[in-house]
């Protein structure tokens, strides 16, 4: 693992500082439902330890993965070492019940309290309202619902910053127009295959949010290659992604270049979003991570890409994966 540490950039107007990579903790929850694979506590465990003392400084997780199971695991990580380390930044979602589906503003003070607990926290440093599709906007926003709720924890100091995360871009748009949010997430919407999250890109980075793309792979698809992994978005994709992907992944072997690097590398040469999350469940992955986004992808490819993606970004953008 390089010991030289990534640029930071700063996340919105929240004064957090985070790197173009982010570790996305989904996986360690060993969510054998979504990603079809198992992740044992053990390995769990050595990957949160190799994050933290990696050049990556941002970690993403969530209430709901594995229903509290990533939390509980990186706490226990966090304990052994008696605290965050300095530097570190780590977010997290505040969820609906999983087996009730409530997504009241009580449901949301529960899910923080469990956080915090979990995690072994005196405070967080953001908190996001995870996947609001399981609701209403205006239930959402109503005195005493869920966005209520995390910023009376803002005004008590017990979370620094608010953001939201989900999958609709048009309800996502929806909510950042409402000014209650410091940073947004999109997952799976923003990749070699699917760009349909541009304009809620392009609205949060004008309105000074910090803006973290999740999923560049597609849960898997991007990564494996479509012959490996036939799956996108976590579930079976169909015939006609398939095909697509497999025309780019034509595309890049002719320039001997991995699948994975042109993929990730799409999100992280677009100035406009802040850090990229690549979920992780192994610690030989941070390593193998910075190796893609390290790769120097000839420009001719991205003119070959150029149908399937759009056009590219000016690549000096991200000048510091050439360092």
């Amino acid at each position: 693992m390089p010991a030289s540490p990534l640029p930071r950039r700063s996340l919105g107007a929240t004064g957090l500082r985070v790197t173009p990579l982010c570790i996305g903790c989904a996986e360690i929850g060993d969510m054998v439902d979504t990603f079809a694979y198992s992740v044992p506590e053990d390995r769990a465990l050595e990957t949160v330890r190799t994050a933290f003392a990696s050049p990556f400084n941002f970690l993403d997780t969530a209430a709901s993965y594995g229903d509290g199971e990533s939390e509980r695991r990186i706490g226990l990580v966090i304990r052994e070492m008696g605290g965050l380390p300095d530097g570190a930044v780590l977010s997290t979602k505040a969820d609906r019940d999983l087996r009730s589906g409530d997504f009241s503003g009580e449901q949301f003070r529960r899910s923080v309290e469990r956080s915090l607990r979990l995690l072994g926290l005196e405070h967080l440093q953001i908190v996001f309202m995870h996947d609001p599709e399981h609701t209403t906007f205006e239930a959402a926003m109503a005195r005493g619902g869920p966005v209520d709720v995390l910023q009376r924890f803002k005004a008590e100091g017990v979370i620094d910053h608010v953001g939201v995360a989900g999958g609709p871009i048009d309800l996502l748009m929806r909510f950042v127009e409402t000014g209650a949010f410091e940073a947004v997430i999109t997952h799976n919407r923003y990749t070699l295959l699917n760009q349909s999250a541009a304009p809620l890109i392009e609205m949060a980075q004008r309105r000074g949010l910090g803006v973290l793309n999740a999923a560049p792979y597609g849960s898997g698809l991007l990564a494996k290659g479509p012959r490996t992994y036939p799956r996108y978005a976590y579930t079976e994709a169909p015939a006609e992604l398939v095909r697509r992907a497999q025309a780019i992944a034509d595309i890049c072997q002719e320039y001997g270049v991995p699948l994975a690097a042109a993929a990730l590398q799409f999100s992280l040469r677009d100035p406009r979003i802040t850090s990229t999350i690549v979920g992780m469940s192994r610690p030989e992955r941070l390593t193998q991570t910075l190796e893609l986004a390290s790769l120097s992808l000839p420009d001719e490819l991205w003119s070959r890409l150029e149908e399937h993606v759009g056009p590219p970004v000016d690549p000096e953008t991200v000048r510091w994966r050439r360092a």
